[in-house]
């Protein structure tokens, strides 16, 4: 904002730009209209965009092109059984009836199968052409199941390469061998032709150069360096001699384990769990050995280092061998060091990990979703207008002995911000006491006084605009600066008195406090929010957890289920209405939260965003649990009612994320439509430093939200006060309708997505989660009743997860299955977080009772 001058009696009036707009009128509910309507016209772009992301219309297409490629197949293998009959047919196709010459084909596929095996098969590749098939077959799987037969772009690569090979070779033995009035179908014209051609060139070197075109293919498509040597050739590395040299317990490590049999046997043992595949996916982790405890058995750490497991019968003569460790059960074993190349030589093989690869063809939803307003840009206020204000203010404070050096104005979207400069001597608090009395002059709704307006150095006065504009969520989602900002969580929340956009970070502030009366915006300023989220971040990257006690306002964002919602595993709806799930729910999250602390001080980091940085540069390893961590937003549209019927069971588990929950990526938003301190308690307001209050009823709510009045002199329809950082911000809240959200949920909600939606912790109250319903029917056992039972016999451990990582079942059908085994008396109650206790501590006895079972 432009410093005022000093010039005494200096009236500056700041216009916008653009006047040239015709002036929006703004209907009560708060939309825009324009006294002509323009049917938008039809974007051919956008609806090819939802056809080929919509997953009806990717499997239609799969299954057509797997039906395609075996029709394909057929008619080339019939082509290479029936072709020289069908040639004749097929070159005079044209000239005679369709009906004629259909009869007169022996291809099995009819005629159309006859000339398109001619031209693939004899025309250009002969047998190879059959290539061409599984190309297409493998796509078309591809795109129906979701998965890959085989690594698609690899094996296409060496599929057209075998099919133009085989044709070149098939060409020399034709050419050789002078059939070629007989045998051309099988080479192709390809083959034939460049035969030829190289042939009055190179004579019989041209079978040496078919020979190396094979040869280069296989060196440069499986990454061949070097041609391997034998065992008793092989060069010495002299990097694993300088390691050799300086850490014996390495070098046997890394050793080719060849020891002589009256000292030692080593037993290798299958280990095809280990060893990587040469078509490891790209977020697929090599395991790797960091450090070796006191009472680590060598074999596991030889199994860790070079991915053999190996069984040492005669251990004491592997220690006794081992150079410069004679004391090595006196001491501690050393630490060994990762090598700094280990974590460089994995992004080397498998490069960075990429979460969203998990969900590669995601497409992020497009501008045209949300309606375009072309003639609600500029909020109208008139030169007169302005003059006229200004002049009001003037007289006003003129009357009550207070003089004015300078008076400027700003045009906001909803208000107009006059700012003064008193004249010495004249005391702040004296201009802060006739806030009512100017706004009787003005004849204004209301106005909002800012002494001293922070870092200004003037006295701002806030006057609402006659004609308000009416910021569209369009317009804010295609501003370079939500489209540049490098935000973790970036929310849009409005335009400010300047007209600027405000686009803040959900991550730094870190929870977001709402209150407003009915019918303010709350509601909507919620979508805004949850809008920008989806514009900005992919389902991998963000999960949101949704709680909506009116059971109304957040439903439109169920398709969102297999994107971007979070639930609890037992849940039917992923929107959260009821309140005794809600506290399931939030205590579920507060498991998530200690469970992900425990990961980040495993890592040695401080919080999500280093530890996700650590797990993309793969110095994480899954098979301890580590993973990539998802932000997750929990937000709550009313959480009166929910204090009103669950009290203290909602505010402990809120509260304590609100402490805690910032370094992990777990951030509230918290909305409420009565601020009164028995629903915003002290203990819930203190850790949310961000708040936002639409327009409320009382100055005493007004303080309760925002610690400042103010709040209760807006004007409504998203006029809004956010209070982050002890500085209070005017804002006019985007407008997105309900038609909007429906178009954006319906755009994410067709594509492909994951199987289920993210599934929080399993959270049990006192009741073992079952209440009235834990009714078990032990006559109709699940079949793998058995499994399991013995399963959990063998490993003393009675949790669902077990059952359902070494069963491959899903959690529901788990969960009944420990319900039966509690029944039987084989594993123990519910005990909260800790695993049931196992009953039965051998298989004879747990045999018995299986037979025992099976009698009755």
């Amino acid at each position: 904002m432009a410093q005022p001058t000093t010039s005494p009696r200096q009236n500056t009036i700041r216009r916008p730009a653009d006047r040239s707009e015709p002036r929006p009128r703004i209907n009560r509910d708060g939309n825009a209209s324009s006294g002509r309507s323009k049917s938008p016209s039809f974007n051919w772009g956008a609806a090819l965009d939802r056809w080929f992301t919509d997953q009806r219309s990717t499997l239609t297409l799969g299954v057509l092109l797997m039906g395609l490629a075996i029709g394909l197949m057929v008619a080339f293998i019939s082509y290479l059984m029936n072709g020289s009959a069908d040639q004749s047919v097929v070159g005079a196709a044209f000239s005679e009836p369709l009906v004629e010459a259909g009869a007169e084909t022996r291809n099995w596929v009819g005629l159309v199968g006859a000339y398109v095996a001619q031209v693939f098969v004899f025309r250009w590749f002969g047998v190879g052409a059959l290539a061409l098939p599984i190309i297409v077959f493998l796509s078309g799987y591809k795109l129906t199941f979701g998965s890959e037969l085989l690594p698609l772009s690899r094996a296409t690569t060496a599929l057209l390469f075998a099919a133009v090979w085989c044709s070149l070779m098939l060409g020399y033995i034709v050419l050789v061998t002078n059939s070629a009035e007989t045998a051309s179908v099988w080479c192709g014209g390809i083959g034939y032709e460049i035969n030829s051609a190289l042939y009055s060139l190179f004579g019989w070197g041209n079978l040496a150069f078919i020979a190396f075109l094979l040869f280069f293919f296989v060196v440069y498509f499986f990454d061949v360096r070097n041609i391997t040597m034998p065992n008793f050739a092989r060069p010495a590395d002299p990097t694993r001699e300088k390691r050799r040299s300086t850490d014996p317990l390495q070098t046997y490590a890394e050793s080719e384990f060849e020891p002589e049999p009256e000292e030692e046997e080593l037993e290798p043992v299958d280990s095809s769990e280990t060893e990587p595949s040469p078509a490891q996916p790209v977020n697929t982790f090599v395991t790797k050995a960091t450090t070796i405890e006191p009472e680590v058995a060598l074999p596991e750490v030889i199994a860790q280092t070079t991915g053999v497991t190996l069984t040492i019968k005669n251990r004491e003569s592997v220690t006794d061998n081992l150079s410069g460790t004679e004391e090595l059960s006196a001491t501690p074993a050393p630490t060994f060091e990762p090598d700094p190349l280990d974590e460089d030589d994995l992004v080397a093989a498998h490069g960075l990990y990429d979460p969203t690869l998990d969900l590669p063809q995601y497409q992020y939803p497009i501008p045209d979703l949300l309606t375009d307003y072309p003639n609600s840009r500029k909020a109208q206020v008139s030169d007169d207008e302005l003059t006229l204000n200004k002049e009001k203010i003037e007289t006003t404070l003129r009357n009550f002995g207070i003089e004015i050096d300078s008076i400027q104005a700003s045009i906001g979207p909803t208000v107009t911000l006059y700012e003064i400069i008193p004249a010495k001597g004249v005391r702040i608090s004296k201009i802060k006491s006739l806030e009512d009395d100017i706004a009787l002059s003005l004849s204004a709704l209301g106005i909002r006084i800012i002494a001293p307006m922070p870092g200004m150095g003037t006295i701002g006065i806030e006057v609402p605009n006659k004609n308000r504009e009416m910021v569209s969520m369009r317009s804010v989602i295609t501003s370079d600066v939500f489209n540049n900002n490098k935000f973790d969580l970036p929310i849009v929340l409005g335009k400010t008195i300047s007209n600027e956009i405000y686009v803040a970070d959900l991550s730094k502030m870190p929870h977001l406090l709402m209150a407003g009366a009915t019918g303010q915006g709350k509601s909507v300023g919620l979508n805004v929010l949850l809008t920008s989220l989806i514009y900005k971040k992919h389902p991998s990257q963000l999960k949101l957890v949704l709680v909506d006690p009116k059971k109304v306002e957040l439903t439109l964002f169920n398709k969102l289920e297999r994107h971007f919602l979070a639930k609890l595993p037992d849940a039917e709806e992923p929107i959260i209405t009821d309140t005794k799930k809600v506290v399931n729910t939030l205590n579920s999250l507060c498991i998530e939260m200690d469970n992900r602390y425990n990961l980040l001080k495993d890592a040695g980091c401080r919080n999500l965003k280093e530890y996700n940085a650590k797990f993309v540069k793969r110095r994480l390893n899954p098979e301890k649990g580590h993973r990539f961590l998802p932000y997750i937003v929990l937000i709550i549209d009313e959480l009166a009612d929910l204090m009103m019927t669950a009290g203290k069971e909602v505010e402990q588990p809120i509260a304590r994320m609100a402490q805690l929950a910032r370094a992990i990526g777990i951030h509230l938003v918290v909305a409420t439509q009565r601020p009164s301190v028995n629903v915003i308690t002290g203990l819930i307001k203190a850790n949310f430093p961000a708040r936002l209050s639409f327009k409320v009823t009382s100055k005493i709510d007004s303080r309760t939200i925002l610690d400042a009045g103010g709040a209760e002199q807006l004007v409504g329809m998203g006029d809004m006060l956010l209070s982050s950082n002890s500085d209070i911000i005017r804002l006019q809240c985007p407008f997105v309708d309900t038609n909007e959200i429906e178009d954006i949920c319906e755009f994410v909600g067709n594509q492909r997505g994951y199987d289920d939606a993210y599934l929080l912790p399993e959270f049990v109250g006192d009741d073992g989660g079952q209440g009235d319903e834990k009714d078990v029917d032990m006559a109709n056992r699940d079949p793998m009743f058995d499994e399991a039972a013995r399963l959990i016999v063998i490993h003393q451990q009675g949790s669902t997860s077990l059952i359902q990582r070494k069963l491959k079942l899903g959690y529901n059908r788990a969960g009944r299955l420990v319900d039966q085994l509690e029944a039987a008396r084989i594993v123990g109650s519910f005990e909260g977080s800790k695993a049931r206790d196992v009953l039965v501590q051998d298989l004879q006895s747990l045999e018995e009772i299986l037979k025992r079972l099976k009698g009755e």
